[in-house]
This record gives C-alpha cells, structure tokens and sequence, in this order.
C-alpha cells in the first residue's frame, strides 16, 4: 500500500530534506557569532537553554541555536565540524525519525546532535549500539565534547555491578548496547525494593545500526530464565537415535520455509531404538518434543553458519551481522538438542522468569529514532511496527563507487576458482580488497585458496571478532586482503591508505548474495566512503542457497540454451534485477513472519504492562493493608456465593464448608461456631466474616510490629506475584505451541490465543489474590543471624508451591560492633541506605 501510494504521489524524502536545509540556514546563521566566543561562555550555553526549557519554550524553539552549540564545541574539543548534511541528520534524528546516511557518513558524530539538545530536558538519553566495543568507543570519543558543554555521561557494560550501573542510568546520556538496556528493563520488573531499580522512564533513545537491532535481532526475545528441573539426558539419547536417519528416505527438509516433515517410517525407527510403543502417545509428549527438536537440530541447524562450538558449549551466530550472540540460546529445547548432537555438555531446560522482544521494548520509549546506512528497503516495516520514517540523508560529497553487475556461474567450485583468480590478479596492483561472505565455513574455504595461491590475508568471522576494529581499520591499506562474514554494522570506517585513490580505492568481492538487500548494500557501502573511488561485484553460482531456493530456473535454462561451460561467467543487468527480486519476495516472507510473532507477542506484552504496572505500585505503596483486605473481602465474597448463595435458603447454606474454607485463610482455629453464624442473616454473616478477617490481620500485626508488617506485604505481595507471572509465562508457552492446530478446525488460531490468554490471565490474577491472602494470614517471621533477605526471598521463591504450606521469610537483625556509616549499604541487604533503614532511628 506505501509503494502504491508513493508511485501516484511522488516520494516526501525530497521536501522533507529541502525542509531540513532551511533549518540548517538558521543553524548556520549563529556559527560566526559563536566562534567568538570563549570555551567558557560556550559550555554556559547549556545552562542558558535549560532556563528557557524551565520557562516553557520547546526543544524545537532552541534547535537552531543549540545545534550550532554543539557544532562548534566538537570543532574545538574534537577538531571535528559538522557537515550541512550531518546537520540534517541530525534534524531527523531529533524529529523521531530514521536517518539513512551512508557509510563513512559520520553517523557517530550527527548522533551528538539530538544527544546534546535531548539531554538538556534532564530526563536521560540512551545511545544505543550494537556490540560494547562500540558503546565504549563512543561514550568516550564522544563523551570529551559532553562534558566540555556540562553534561555527564555513562556506559552500561555487562560485568557492571548495582551501583556502577545506577550511576550510569543516572547520566544525562547513557550509552549501551540493546541487550544491555532490554535485560534491565526486565531485572527492574522483578526486584524487591524501589532502590534496586536502576533504569529511569524511558524518555528517548538513538538506535546506531537500527536496521540490525529493530529488524534483524527482533525475532529472537529477550529472556531472562533460571534452572528448570527436567533431566536432559533424553536429548542425548534422542540426539542417537535421530543421527540414524537420512534425508530423502526418513524426512524432508523444507529449506525455504526451514522446516523439516518426519516420514511415518523415521517415527517407527525412533520407537523401536528408544524403546517405546508410540511416540505420540500422552505419556511421552516429552519425548515427542524432544524428536522435534533434535531432528531439526540434525537437519537445519549448520556448526559455523548458525552456531559455533566454543569451550564445550554452543553460541549462536547471528545470521545478519555473523557476530556471536553470547548468553543468548535458541528456545523449545532446540539449543539442547544441538549441544546433544554436538556432544557438549547439555545443560538444563530453563524456566522462563521474564521475557520482552525488541518490538514491545523500543515502542515504550517516549521518542525513538535511528541511523544506519540501509532502511530503505525495509521502509514499510519500520512505518508499521515502529511508526518511524525512513529519510535518505544525501551524501556530503557524490558517491564515486562503481557497482558492476553480477556474474554467475554453474557451479560453487567454478565461482571459487573465478574469485581465487580475480583476488590474484586484483592484488598484483596493490589495490586493496574486502571478501564479504555470508557464513563461517565460506569464509574458511576462502581462506583456503587464498593460502594455496600464496596471498597473505585477514579474515573477520564471528570467530575472530574480537580483533574486529582492528581488522576493518586496516582493510584499505595498500595489498590488504580481508575477508569478512556479513559485513552489518561494524561501526568502524575503512580509511584508504596512500596511494590507494590512485589504484581505484577499495575492491569489494561478494561471494554469495545475501537473502536481505540490505547486508549486500552494508558490504558495498564500505567502498566509496566520502567520496572515495571503489569497486564493487558479486561473484554467484547456481548452487548458492539464494540462486538455488528462489531464483536458479530461469537462469539455469538460459545457461543451458546456450551450451555454457561450468567455468563461463554470465553476466547482465537483467540478471542483477532478477537475483534483487528474489531477495525482495523473501524479505516479504520474512516480514511477514516478523509481523506474525509480533501479533502474538502483542498479547503477551498487553498482559506483561498490566502485570509490571501493578507490581510497581506494590513497589512504590508505602502502606498495603488495605490492598490486602480488599482481596480478603473479593474471597469472602466468592465463599459466600458458594456456601451461603443469595438465591438460596439460609437452611440450604453450607455452613461447615464456608468454616473450612475460611479457617483455612483468615479465621482462627474455633472462632467460628456453626450454630452462632446460623442466627445471622446473609449480610450479617459477611459482615461478621470481614470483620473476623480484620480483627485477624491486626493481631498478626500487633505481633509482628507496624514497619515489618509493611515490609512483609510488600515482600509477600511481589513474591506471589513473580511466582505466579512466572508460571503463567510457561503456560503461555505451551498455548502458543500447539495453537496453529485449531486451523485445522477452520479456526483462526490467533483469534483462539487471545481468547484462551485472557482467560488464563483472569486465572492467574483470582490465584494472585488467593495466594497473597493465604500467605499474610501464615507467613511466619523468625530472626536469623547470618542471612541476608534476598537470599531468602530467592529461595522463598524457588520453592514457593503448595499454598496450605507454611512459608518463612526471616528478617536481619540490626548488627552491633562493626556499625556502617549512615550513607552506607544497610548490612540486611533491602538495597537502602543504612540511615534509610536499619539505622533509621539511631
């Protein structure tokens, strides 16, 4: 519908950009004033435009002024000045949108732009990266030109501790990498106390590289689980049985869909060499999944494509960027059916704590906008999920790079002895040459001949990437060879050496296209950087997966007709345009897939903001008694619709179970006397019942004291909360599995899972309400000396399960001797200061 749109009336980019250098006029009508004046009269301009925030005027109104602002103190702190067309990237940037800048462009430094003026509203920036390596880079290049204009920043790293990491958030601009900042969204969602919470509301983010991170990364989600209980050693047995089967004869693979069908014959084969009579029989629907997993495991997951073998355990590759995806493992057991066929240690299935796609986490920001050198292509997706246009940023200086049409051959062996003989003889001039390939085992087969024919080279997989900065940097110099896996979003420029303009600058040889446009164009994009000459060409055989899935037929049969040999190049524009249409009908596919999972996931998220809405304001509630009552006198209510109901007689009531039920949470043992609760009536009786419930609950707390009292709801209220959100992750889970089956009953599964959702949801939240009753009427206070309260909140969680159980949450007691400092860590470990605290009255 957007192609159909811009066709009949024309593509906005170009008045939007038109729109962007007025304002850049007005940008520059400040420089000379600017340049003026002293640092120190420069940096006060950001106490300046925080007074006109403070006195009602917009970001927008102190645009011009600030951005010339910052322009001129990167001249100074930097030596690095604006472009015009930074400028205007940075005006997209600012107004929520997607700024496509080529490589070479300076993306890192047009990011200072928005940074600077978003910041100055004091509600925190996040620069969002791909890797560490570049959120280090940046915050601290980057970081010399903030604090010169009095701003802080900080970086989010992995192995940070609490306070380091609190202190970071609390900057006025915080770089990280998406993980980092999805992960603490989710921990933040799951601590006991206010002060354990590290992340400010999400004000407005600046994504680098936003076509790798909203598109490409969106399909796996972030998941934060700990250790399930099932034994794995079925998937070491199953990992056996499937390595017996063949394809062609016991299953059929799928390679466009990556699916993978069974025959009848391979399930038999199964049975007879586990042992069993029916693998789909209810009792092993265990085993059923575990068949699943593993023979997709043997069938389409590929060692150095998808995933590698590091240290006796499996990382995942990502496809798009070929970095690897430490901490990150597939779901449903497929990643322990890989580490079984691998034979590496298996380790356990995990239990889901908490989870969020990339999609539901950026759309919660304020404002979201993003800069890569490819969205384009990808425009209609970003408007739909995102709302985020696309705007192409010209270029500083014109593009001077030559793409040359593809050349196709016959066969894989025919393409590698074409680019070995290229790579040759390109390389006897000393022009330097960049190998983009699309998986591990290409580039190490590449490297290969590349050693048989004497040329010394680098090679960049996800293998190697921690040398990655330093490979890419020198990849333009002088007889540099380099092959690189999937060249997304390296973040690193490749200047070109002396001399090197003169040869043509740098040769970019694809070996393979990939499925997306995108990471074809990131490749090319490293050539022609800043007006620099280059070359690009992509050398293709039929027998590539692309060719061979989407776009072979028609070009096989005119290689045919022609009588060509294996070793005879074809080579035509026409070609070209048919290979990019191939990889436009996948990117729909996979769109598609993307926008299917994020319908689904739509529900989930619609469930997770009220469940995590909730939990903050039991966070937050300084007093929960009267939450707590008013579930006890919903439970009432539901006992006496069932024991006493209205439209029955009181003769008919059921008295002894309403005592039962009733003593089993809020009553005491006795109080209530059958023969006495016969001589009320039904709103006397309900009455009567609340008021046993709160006599109950103020004994409990005349017990326990006011302050623990409160400490305990709260402790209690989140406790159940986690343990019952967690549970229902997993139920969720299992609904989403098997629900695509009722299409076979003509109905819509999508429509069957919201249904079937919101009644588990409406479940969860009645046990919600029963399990926090019960608890607040039986928890048991006990002083013990030596343990820390979240250590026993955690295993109060882990082996919280049945409710007529008595649980124990035991408090610290205030140590004597080795007391802290007032603005020390309270020793009870709650996270508060000890004046907050334990030291509170001292």
């Amino acid at each position: 519908m957007f192609g159909f749109i811009k066709r009949f009336l024309g593509d906005n980019n170009e008045a939007e950009v038109k729109r962007m250098y007025g304002i850049v006029d007005t940008i520059n009508s400040h420089e000379a004033a600017l340049q003026s004046l002293t640092d120190d009269r420069l940096a006060g301009y950001t106490k300046k435009f925080r007074e006109h925030l403070a006195n009602g005027e917009t970001l927008e109104d102190i645009l011009p002024e600030a951005y010339a602002v910052c322009r001129e103190a990167s001249r100074r702190v930097l030596g690095m000045r604006h472009f015009d067309a930074q400028m205007v990237g940075g005006i997209c940037l600012h107004e929520g949108k997607i700024a496509e800048m080529r490589t070479g462009e300076g993306k890192t430094l047009v990011a200072t732009l928005p940074t600077y003026l978003n910041a100055l509203t004091g509600k925190g920036v996040h620069v969002v990266t791909v890797n560490e390596y570049l959120a280090g880079r940046d915050s601290e290049w980057m970081g010399h030109l903030y604090h010169f204009l009095g701003l802080t920043t900080g970086l989010i790293r992995h192995d940070m501790d609490f306070p380091e990491r609190k202190m970071a958030y609390a900057a006025d601009i915080t770089y990280g990498t998406n993980n980092e900042f999805g992960f603490d969204y989710l921990r933040d969602n799951m601590v006991i106390y206010e002060e354990q919470m590290v992340q400010r509301p999400l004000h407005y983010a600046i994504v680098d590289e936003v076509d790798s991170i909203l598109i490409d990364e969106a399909r796996t989600p972030l998941i934060i689980s700990g250790p399930g209980q099932k034994s794995t050693d079925k998937y070491v047995v199953m990992a056996r049985a499937v390595a017996t089967l063949k394809e062609g004869e016991d299953y059929t693979v799928d390679e466009k869909q990556k699916t993978v069908a069974p025959a009848d014959e391979a399930v038999a084969k199964i049975e007879k060499i586990i042992g069993i009579d029916n693998l789909y029989a209810p009792e092993n629907i265990e085993l059923s999944h575990c068949f699943t997993a593993s023979l997709r495991a043997k069938a389409i997951m590929k060692r150095d494509r998808d995933y590698v073998v590091r240290d006796d355990e499996i990382v995942i590759v990502d496809e798009f960027t070929g970095r690897l995806m430490d901490g990150r493992r597939y779901s449903d057991g497929l990643h322990q059916a890989i580490e079984a066929k691998e034979g590496v240690k298996v380790q356990r299935q995990s239990q889901t704590l908490a989870s969020i796609t990339f999609q539901n986490y950026f759309r919660m920001y304020g404002k979201l906008s993003g800069m890569t050198g490819t969205a384009k292509t990808e425009e209609d997706e970003f408007l739909k999920i995102y709302k985020l246009p696309v705007i192409v940023v010209p270029t500083n200086r014109k593009v001077q790079r030559i793409d040359e049409p593809d050349v196709i051959y016959k066969t894989k062996k025919a393409k590698y002895r074409a680019v070995g003989q290229a790579v040759s003889e390109i390389h006897k001039t000393g022009q330097p040459i960049l190998i983009g390939t699309t998986s591990i085992t290409q580039s190490e087969e590449l490297s290969a001949i590349l050693r048989k024919n004497g040329i010394e080279h680098n090679v960049l997989n996800a293998k190697f990437h921690e040398k990655e900065a330093d490979i890419i940097k020198d990849a333009g110099q002088m007889n540099a060879v380099t092959i690189a896996t999937n060249m997304a979003g390296r973040g690193t420029d490749i200047v070109l050496g002396d001399g090197v303009k003169e040869l043509g600058g740098l040769y970019i040889l694809g070996t393979e296209r990939h499925e997306s446009r995108r990471i074809d164009n990131q490749l090319r994009g490293r050539a022609g950087r800043q007006g620099d000459p280059g070359v690009s060409k992509f050398y293709l055989s039929l027998e590539d997966d692309l060719l061979r899935l989407f776009a072979s037929d028609n070009i096989s049969s005119i290689m045919d007709r022609l009588g060509m040999d294996e070793n005879d190049p074809i080579e035509h524009k026409l070609i070209t345009r048919s290979i990019e249409h191939a990889q436009k009908k996948v990117e729909a596919r996979n769109f598609d897939i993307r926008k299917h999972v994020l319908e689904y996931d739509d529900v989930m998220n619609q469930q997770r903001e009220v469940i995590y809405k909730e939990r903050r304001k039991i966070l937050l509630g300084d007093n929960l008694k009267e939450n707590i009552l008013f579930m006890v006198s919903e439970i009432i209510r539901q006992q006496m619709d069932q024991y006493a109901n209205a439209k029955l007689y009181p003769e008919e009531w059921t008295l002894d179970g309403l005592i039962e039920d009733a003593e089993k949470t809020y009553a005491p043992k006795g109080l209530l006397v059958k023969d006495e609760l016969e001589k009320l009536s039904r709103d006397e009786l309900e009455e009567f019942l609340m008021k046993t419930a709160e006599d109950a609950y103020q004994q409990r707390e005349d017990a326990f004291g006011e302050e623990n009292m409160r400490e305990l709801e709260k402790v209690v209220m989140l406790r159940v909360v986690d343990n019952r959100w967690m549970e229902h992750l997993d139920h969720m889970d299992m609904l989403r599995e098997g629900i695509n089956l009722r299409a076979y009953g003509q109905r819509n599964p999508l429509v069957e899972y919201k249904i079937e959702a919101l009644d588990m949801f409406e479940e969860m939240e009645r046990l919600i309400q029963n399990d926090i009753a019960n608890l607040m009427y039986r928890v048991q206070v006990v002083r013990q000396e030596e343990q820390q309260l979240q250590d026993r909140l955690a295993t109060a969680r882990a082996s919280h399960g049945d409710e007529s159980s008595d649980a124990e949450v035991k408090k610290s007691p205030v140590r004597k001797g080795n007391e802290p400092g007032r603005n020390d860590p309270c020793p009870c470990g709650s996270g508060k200061k000890y004046k907050n605290c334990h030291g509170r009255d001292k």
